[in-house]
């Protein structure tokens, strides 16, 4: 089970850079798809957000072992793929989240820092 998941986020479509916006998507699609075939990812969701007047226009949550999730963000593939997706995207992002065992884990820090604070 996954314990770890990498938050890809971009915000809106350069003007005049749709068509290759639907290309990047695409092939990141098809990139994502592979790494789960080959296990070096549990999983992944894509979301595509409504228009709400906010930065974030959709994301990517990928879910897998911190470790290889760590390795995948230093693979030259998966950052030419973010470099692409800065080209034709507002506000690109990659962030590492915790899901599963490390959430349980970092709410339980969260706690004992809390008590040792007497927050």
């Amino acid at each position: 089970m996954a314990n770890a998941a990498l938050f890809v986020g971009w915000g809106q479509v350069v003007r005049g850079r749709e068509t290759k916006a639907l290309q990047v998507f695409n092939d990141s699609q098809v990139y994502y798809t592979r790494l789960q075939k080959e296990g070096k990812i549990e999983s992944f969701e894509t979301v595509i957000l409504q228009p709400h007047g906010g930065d974030l226009a959709g994301f990517v949550l990928l879910r897998g072992d911190r470790a290889a999730l760590d390795g995948l963000t230093s693979s030259p593939e998966f950052q030419t793929l973010t470099v692409r997706a800065g080209m034709i995207a507002e506000n690109v992002g990659v962030i590492s989240a915790a899901i599963g065992s490390e959430l349980t884990e970092g709410i339980g820090r969260f706690l004992q820092a809390a008590t040792e604070l007497g927050a």
